[in-house]
């Protein structure tokens, strides 16, 4: 099982925004540079993030996002549920018809898995994730690398 791009650049996308608002809005353009991904991706996943209340969205000169609520009222696993990213290792997305219209023999392993990750995730906050990367990076905001490149050779 992975996250899939779309949740992780959700998060990438978040925790950037979160380590460079300082009482004033960040656009997309610049998360875009930043973070490696393409502005009419994070144009998307906005939208979906704003619908969700994580953002507020500024207009004008000056404008860009802002997060909506406070860092540490904002968990990982909120984020990825916002894009509408389901976390799931069973095969049958939960509906329990994974083996001929019934329930395989793996299939409660696998549910379990999903609840300790929901779990973890749920328990990890925005304000972890920056207080990490200013711990890390010394302010310093590395991209996320896009790992499918070196995996597709």
């Amino acid at each position: 099982m992975r996250l899939t791009t779309k949740g992780r650049f959700a998060v990438t996308a978040l925790l950037d925004l979160a380590l460079q608002q300082s009482n004033h809005p960040v656009t997309l353009a610049d998360i875009s540079q930043r973070q490696k991904i393409s502005l009419s991706y994070l144009e998307q996943l906005f939208a979906k993030l704003r619908q969700s209340e994580l953002v507020d969205s500024v207009r004008g000169p000056g404008g860009g996002y802002c997060l909506a609520k406070d860092l540490d009222k904002v968990s990982v696993a909120d984020i990825i549920l916002a894009v509408d990213e389901p976390i799931d290792a069973t095969q049958c997305g939960g509906k329990e018809n994974c083996h001929n219209d019934g329930k395989c023999m793996t299939h409660d392993l696998w549910a379990k898995l999903n609840e300790l990750i929901f779990e973890y995730l749920g328990a990890v906050t925005l304000k972890e994730l920056v207080d990490n990367q200013i711990n890390q990076q010394d302010g310093t905001i590395m991209p996320l690398l896009d790992m499918r490149e070196s995996t597709a050779a």
